[in-house]
């Protein structure tokens, strides 16, 4: 540590160009010390009366001497500085930099300066230096970056600014880069900023060299002959010479600011050749390939592609490289490469899948249909390779023995029908030919594949249809003679029930075999659900209301186990439905949902509207565009195999246990679903859940017509819809045309009739009905006819009826839906319906309801 002295203000300090050097002398302190200890001495030779002035003396000059060191020090006159300060090593570094360095204090005064600033700046000595922004004031193309540099000092911030200086007198103009930093971190230095400058016009200018080499570089590869473009992994395309733009006839600039694809200059399956190429990781590949370029307005042009493409070490593919060759002008100068051309276009656009194999299946060369469909089997590109890698495992056989047949150049080898590999369900068929004699050493067979999966799903769909119509049509047929059957047990056991009474012993008797044909019934009523026959009583209802009614029924089926959550839509839509019908619907699905949910889990009952434009979106096969309500039955429970989806709207079909289960219970939550018009689609995942939704049409009012006839008959049929109240009178007078096939049946009808008070008139078909009719001259009161009878049906023998007597009144009896037959009749016309089977009392309160009506 030194004690220095300086004059000088510390801004003259910094500005000097070599720095006082600051030293001192061990010798001359051990003589001050040595002086010191020799008064001392002297002073106790001399006795201590003699020596005390010259003591007090002595200290008097030492204070004075330490009190002027004192003021000197809080003066800044003398200081105590670091000896590493005064190296002359480091100060010479700053003086003799290349770059100009200034600092600048508080104010923005330079308080030292390098050569290098002086001589960038045109200072003349250091008492012309001036800061940065003095030296630029003048020049509006540096002032902006200056003004930047100055706000980043007076924050303590580092700024860098690059600026072009133009030269005076026709001079060069020089580019420098001026630089700002804080001195320290201390607060004090964070005042003091270091300035920066540097001339970088030589690298400035290499840049520009290197910028207009590259200009060069592009322009020759743009206005090359030949077309040029590079795709990345993507499968976008980042670059595109000119003369390639121009062929395609797109814009440069367009084709720059991306969005082009690759598939979209590329005509057909042209691309998955492209991206068919097999990755060996390191290496670099080259691939010739002969396709079409589509160009902006749809046409295409023969091209022959040199595709390089390099793969990295984990084996992804970079950026390609591709060379164009036009081969347009082949067609019309040389023959044989314009036949060569046809054969690529036509070898490429085909719609089958070709490749040349060997008798390995390696693939020795393919289209581009056989690239596209081996990368849509697997990402791998498995299928590129080796055929056999196309075909799942388990018919693999049977292409690896067609292929050895054309090895042995055998022919006409049968085709193969065998599943593709992949995570869906796909299909193909495979021709196999063999080829020329001395080409089998390469190629030992060329094999065509078509995929076939559209046409088998296509034939499934229209077999299960035709499956569907033919059960529904013997499930319509047994019902209808099972009504006829349960119709008759039912009329006897209702003149048993009214020959005894209930203290008798085998009036209980007479009950079961009422309740087992009641049950019977309803198993009718569900084969004909399915086989959409069924007689339905639709109304306009609220879903949401009808699904509220149903919670505390549904609770009790479903149990405790399982949670019900009820989701009902906003503002709802009216459908017109059975409600019964809808019921059952509801209470089948939710029952087949609690039975997969044994452990328990979770219902939920959702519905919403679904806009015409909503469904149009949707993928459900079948279902038109238009505007439904749409219900959403869900469970949590094991789902439903992928291999019996197809099956569960089968009637009998059931994977419960034996004696669990009709097997009808889904069946009929199609054929009444499907009666009303509606559509139902599954959707299930094994160990998730199920889901079923079903979409019934919306019910629009305004659009019914109304006219005066159809509302007469709609009185009629509300008839059917609606039991009327019971009345305590069911007995009558008249005459009854009774018209049934049934011997059985139509006696026991002709029974009951007669027991209330009627005159019966029997037939057995509709001719024997028009002899009665003539033979009663037509005075008949009401006609109860059969709809299905042989030689004449009921619609025709209303038709001939009404042609005698127009105001005849009509009751047909049929196990069929109305609507089956109501189709069939003229316009307007008025009659009754009652469904079979039914009891004796619906059958006389339907008689007396249609005698009295007016």
């Amino acid at each position: 540590m030194t004690a220095e002295t300086d004059s000088h203000p510390p801004t003259e300090r910094f500005a000097a160009n070599e720095p006082a050097r600051r030293g001192g002398s061990i010798v001359l302190v051990l003589l001050v010390a040595a002086g010191i200890v020799g008064v001392a001495i002297a002073l106790m030779t001399i006795g201590r009366a003699q020596a005390q002035p010259y003591i007090l003396g002595v200290l008097a000059l030492l204070a004075m001497v330490g009190l002027f060191n004192l003021f000197a020090f809080a003066a800044g006159i003398v200081r105590f500085t670091d000896r590493t300060s005064d190296d002359p090593v480091m100060g010479r570094i700053a003086d003799q930099a290349h770059d100009g360095l200034a600092v600048t204090d508080p104010k923005g005064h330079v308080v030292y300066s390098n050569a290098a600033y002086l001589a960038l700046t045109g200072a003349a000595s250091r008492q012309d230096v001036r800061p940065v922004e003095r030296v630029f004031i003048g020049n509006p193309d540096v002032s902006e970056a200056v003004f930047r540099l100055l706000k980043a000092a007076r924050e303590g911030k580092r700024q860098q600014e690059e600026v072009r200086i133009a030269g005076s007198d026709g001079a060069q103009g020089r580019w420098l880069r001026m630089r700002v930093r804080p001195l320290g971190q201390s607060k004090r230095e964070a005042k003091y900023a270091v300035w920066s400058i540097a001339d970088i016009t030589r690298d400035r200018e290499r840049q520009e060299d290197v910028f207009r080499e590259l200009q060069h570089a592009i322009e020759y590869l743009d206005h090359a002959p030949c077309g040029f473009f590079s795709v990345n992994r993507a499968g976008d395309v980042i670059y595109v010479n000119a003369t390639l733009a121009n062929w395609l006839d797109y814009d440069l600039a367009e084709i720059g600011s991306g969005g082009l694809k690759l598939s979209d200059i590329v005509s057909g399956d042209g691309a998955s050749l492209l991206t068919s190429i097999v990755a060996v990781p390191g290496e670099v590949k080259t691939e010739v390939f002969d396709i079409d370029l589509r160009m902006r307005g749809g046409k295409t042009m023969p091209v022959r592609l040199y595709h390089k493409l390099a793969f990295g070490a984990d084996g992804s593919p970079g950026s390609s490289r591709t060379l164009v060759i036009s081969r347009t002008r082949d067609e019309h100068s040389d023959p044989e490469r314009a036949a060569e051309v046809r054969f690529m276009r036509f070898f490429d656009h085909t719609p089958m899948a070709i490749a040349t194999v060997d008798r390995g299946g390696a693939v020795v060369r393919a289209n581009a249909r056989f690239a596209k469909l081996a990368q849509s089997l697997g990402a791998d590109g498995a299928a590129n390779k080796s055929i056999f890698r196309a075909v799942n495992a388990r018919d693999r056989n049977l292409l690896i023995a067609a292929i050895n047949q054309a090895a042995e150049g055998q022919g006409d080898i049968a085709p193969v029908e065998a599943m593709l590999d992949g995570a869906k369900e796909r299909w193909g068929q495979f021709f196999v030919t063999a080829v020329e004699e001395d080409e089998r050493d390469t190629e030992a067979a060329i094999v065509y594949l078509l995929e076939t999966t559209e046409r088998r799903t296509l034939e499934n769909q229209i077999n299960q249809s035709q499956k569907m119509d033919m059960v529904g049509q013997l499930a319509g047929g047994i019902a209808h003679d099972f009504n006829n059957v349960l119709s008759a047990i039912m009329m006897a056991n209702d003149f048993l029930l009214n020959a005894h009474k209930p203290t008798d012993p085998s009036f209980q008797d007479i009950m079961q075999i009422k309740q087992n044909a009641t049950r019977a019934a309803t198993l009718v009523r569900q084969l004909l659900a399915f086989s959409r026959r069924q007689t339905l009583r639709p109304q306009v209802l609220d879903l949401g209301d009808a699904l509220s009614d149903l919670t505390m029924l549904l609770r009790r089926l479903i149990g405790e186990k399982v949670k019900l959550d009820l989701v009902h839509g906003r503002d709802l839509w009216p459908v017109k439905v059975d409600v019964s019908q809808f019921e059952q619907v509801v209470v089948n699905l939710a029952v087949n949902a609690r039975d997969a949910m044994p452990d328990g889990g979770k219902l939920t009952v959702k519905t919403a509207n679904v806009t015409a434009d909503d469904s149009a979106q949707l993928s459900y096969k079948g279902l038109p565009a238009a505007d439904y309500v749409r219900i959403d039955i869900s469970d949590t429970g094991t789902g439903i195999p992928a291999e019996i989806v197809d099956k569960i709207f089968e009637p009998f079909f059931s994977t419960k246990e034996v004696g669990k289960g009709t097997g009808l219970g889904l069946s009929t939550v199609y054929g009444i679903v499907k009666q009303t018009g509606g559509f139902v689609y599954v959707d299930s995942t094994p160990g998730e859940g199920t889901t079923f939704r079903i979409f019934l049409p919306r019910h629009r009012p305004e659009l019914e017509a109304q006219p005066d006839a159809q509302a007469a008959n709609g009185a009629a049929k509300e008839g059917a819809a609606e039991p009327p109240k019971p009345r305590p009178d069911l007995t009558g007078q008249g005459t009854i045309l009774l018209v049934e096939d049934e011997d059985g049946l139509r006696s026991l009808n002709a029974r009951g009739l007669r027991s209330r008070g009627y005159s019966v008139i029997e037939a057995s078909n509709g001719i024997e009905a028009m002899e009665a009719l003539d033979e009663k001259d037509g005075a008949v009161d009401l006609v109860v006819s059969d709809v299905v009878m042989p030689e004449m049906d009921g619609p025709t023998l209303l038709r001939e009826m009404r042609k005698r007597n127009p105001n005849l009144k009509i009751i047909f009896v049929s196990g069929y839906a109305e609507e089956a037959f109501d189709k069939s009749l003229p316009e307007n016309e008025q009659f009754a319906f009652l469904p079979k089977p039914f009891a004796l009392s619906a059958l006389v309160e339907k008689v007396k309801e249609t005698m009295t009506a007016k």
